[in-house]
């Protein structure tokens, strides 16, 4: 079973699907063995969003296999493109989630030097009120600098948030789909990579692996790549912002 998985666990989406219900259904030899097969997946994604090598001893990568095994357990091919770019996402917000907690509590428990005549154990901790001034402070800092940068971003592909506005798709469905090709485009290296060098959506390549005509992915384009940057950005604040806005 771990052979056929990890020779071609990605290559049929009916195999993959059959193996995902049995998993689903309890069958813990299946389970244990696409979690097995998906360790670099899990490890490279981790590395991904942490911006730093990630391993099967850090913290992270426990989250990352949680997010992996919750992928399995609420993946629908009904309503999600495909499961590995499902399963990235939902890694993808765990492990922000846990980002943003971690700097929270380390926030909450900002220390003051020791006054000198003090023992050097003895600290100050700020009062909650100011902790919580201090926080809110950053985070509107952190809003501001992230979205001065996805602006200057946008420029770099002639965008502005004003065309965003004006170019955003109307209909839930067609929204839906554009995100769905946005996502595809920000998972693949040669997709992603062909974008950022030349400025524009490799319409060629992407016409041959959806089921939207040209017309549409050009009506399209601009949204889809405003949705790419922002999927391989870190700008954490503007994610949570358009949370359930933007699909």
């Amino acid at each position: 079973m771990l052979l056929s998985i990890i020779q071609g666990i990605f290559k049929s989406k009916p195999n993959i699907n059959d193996l995902l219900q049995k998993a689903k259904a309890g069958n813990q030899e299946v389970l244990h063995d696409l979690l097995f097969a998906n360790w670099p997946f899990m490890k490279k994604t981790a590395t991904f969003v942490c911006k730093r090598p990630i391993d099967e001893h850090d913290e992270e990568f426990s989250i990352a296999m949680n997010g992996f095994h919750e992928a399995i357990r609420t993946f629908d091919s009904k309503e999600n493109a495909s499961f590995q770019t499902f399963a990235h996402l939902i890694i993808r917000r765990r492990l922000v989630d846990f980002i943003r907690k971690e700097s929270a509590r380390k926030e909450r428990y900002l220390l003051l030097e020791p006054v000198q005549e003090e023992s050097s154990s003895q600290h100050f901790i700020f009062d909650e009120k100011s902790i919580h001034t201090y926080s809110e402070n950053e985070k509107s800092a952190s809003r501001r600098e992230e979205l001065l940068q996805y602006q200057q971003l946008l420029a770099e592909f002639n965008l502005s948030f004003e065309e965003l506005t004006k170019c955003s798709p109307k209909h839930s469905d067609a929204r839906k789909t554009a995100f769905h090709i946005a996502q595809m485009i920000a998972e693949s290296d040669e997709l992603y990579e062909s974008l950022l060098k030349n400025k524009r959506l490799p319409l060629k390549e992407i016409e041959h692996l959806v089921e939207v005509s040209r017309k549409t992915l050009e009506r399209h384009r601009k949204y889809i790549i405003a949705v790419v940057l922002l999927l391989n950005s870190d700008f954490i604040y503007i994610k949570d912002y358009v949370k359930g806005e933007i699909i």
